[in-house]
């Protein structure tokens, strides 16, 4: 009968808790990350549905302007008038000409509404504010 010998040689091993304090971390980041920009995406505005609509790609420096459907103008979840609003935009447009919009208009709400809001933004230095949709389901 043919045994195998036993190797005297410890294999090389790999610690499992700095991986797992890695992972809980990332875990940590992404989770609060994604908290703070839930607010701006959590208001009670209904979108119109297209068929090239996606996800878009969310930068720390955008601005989303939310348009209700009485035509109310909503930023960082709390009113803002049209001059306030073109005043916010030429700030934010001068301390980062590539600034990011997105506008966020309610299905129900007249197209007047948005297109001052995007009348707002152009006027402020916006060159392509980005109007946010939902797919077709």
């Amino acid at each position: 009968m043919l045994l195998k010998a036993q190797s005297t040689q410890d294999s090389p091993t790999l610690e499992l808790t700095p991986i797992i304090d890695m992972v809980f971390l990332l875990l940590i980041f992404f989770l609060v990350t994604t908290t703070f920009q839930q607010t701006e995406r959590e208001m009670k505005i209904a979108l119109p549905e297209a068929n090239s609509a996606g996800p878009i790609s969310m930068s720390l420096r955008e601005l989303v302007i939310n348009v209700e459907r009485d035509g109310t103008i909503v930023v960082s979840a709390r009113p803002i008038s049209p001059d306030d609003l073109r005043t916010l935009i030429a700030e934010a447009v001068a301390s980062n000409p590539n600034q990011k919009v997105t506008v966020r208009g309610d299905r129900e709400t007249p197209y007047a509404n948005i297109v001052t809001v995007l009348d707002i933004c152009k006027g402020a230095g916006i060159q392509e504010p980005y109007l946010d949709t939902v797919p077709i389901r």
